[in-house]
């Protein structure tokens, strides 16, 4: 198939790796085209523009920064999409924003998956992330051989409509950005009662409720380093700012993981990965 590929952050640049070493033919485009450039040499092409990656496509992937950036450059885009084209769109967002992205793909004439992934930068170059895909069953069909490139295929969940994929992402983050919330806790408890860093670490790692995240980020707040961002903290707090305009009921646990995340970004740390509020 022809695939189009729009938006080459930390994640889509995984992504499109997959799809860059198949016998599709892969155009990518973003914003900063310098980013474009490791996919040209694995044999893609570099598109100067969305409308030209767009142009003549089978499939369009897009993986942007939250629903704003989806409305910029695909909804007011004017992009040249076929009859028969199938947007997916791995892009974090609310479960409206889906519905109202799933209404414009009705009216342009094309279908409309929405596709995001459960995971960091380390399980997308494994092929080793959850997949959520939502959409109409023709289309889903379509696209799952290309989303099962960079998917655990025991992480593969189906929905009937693009919104239950969106909020099911949400959920999926909430855990990730309460549970980081919990370990931060857990040191400051620790540390008020006498307990070392490790040993807060090493309690909470013993089959305890906290031991995935623990698994998962204990070495950054053993070692203090947050550089290596797998998961930033804006792309986290953009996320939680969804989920708190998604829920119709207070969620305390998130408001309170939702702060330090912008307590962080206050501190210039935006960047650096999220589990530097537990730092």
């Amino acid at each position: 198939m022809r695939i189009a590929f729009l938006g080459l952050g930390r994640m889509g640049t995984e992504l499109a790796t997959h799809l860059a070493g198949t016998s599709h033919e892969l155009t990518v485009w973003n914003r900063t085209r310098d980013k474009a450039e490791p996919l040209a040499a694995k044999g893609a092409t570099v598109a100067d523009s969305a409308a030209a990656a767009v142009e003549g496509a089978d499939v369009v992937l897009s993986a942007l920064f939250g629903p704003t950036t989806v409305r910029e450059v695909i909804l007011d885009g004017n992009l040249p999409f076929g009859t028969d084209t199938v947007w997916v769109d791995v892009t974090t967002v609310s479960p409206d924003d889906a519905r109202d992205f799933a209404a414009w793909a009705q009216t342009a004439g094309i279908a409309y998956v929405h596709s995001p992934v459960v995971g960091s930068l380390g399980p997308a170059r494994q092929s080793a992330l959850g997949v959520l895909i939502g959409g109409p069953a023709a289309a889903v069909a379509t696209i799952r051989p290309l989303v099962s490139l960079w998917a655990d295929p025991d992480r593969i969940h189906v929905y009937d409509e693009p919104a239950k994929a969106a909020v099911s992402k949400l959920v999926a983050n909430l855990a990730l950005a309460t549970a980081m919330q919990g370990v931060a806790e857990a040191l400051l408890l620790g540390h008020a009662g006498g307990m070392s860093t490790e040993e807060v670490l090493a309690q909470l790692a013993d089959k305890t409720a906290l031991s995935v995240i623990v698994g998962m980020k204990g070495d950054n707040v053993r070692s203090g380093e947050y550089r290596d961002a797998q998961f930033s903290v804006n792309a986290l707090a953009k996320d939680a700012a969804l989920m708190v305009a998604t829920a119709d009921e207070p969620l305390p646990a998130l408001t309170a993981a939702f702060a330090a995340l912008e307590r962080a970004k206050a501190a210039g740390l935006g960047e650096n990965d999220f589990s530097v509020i537990a730092g």
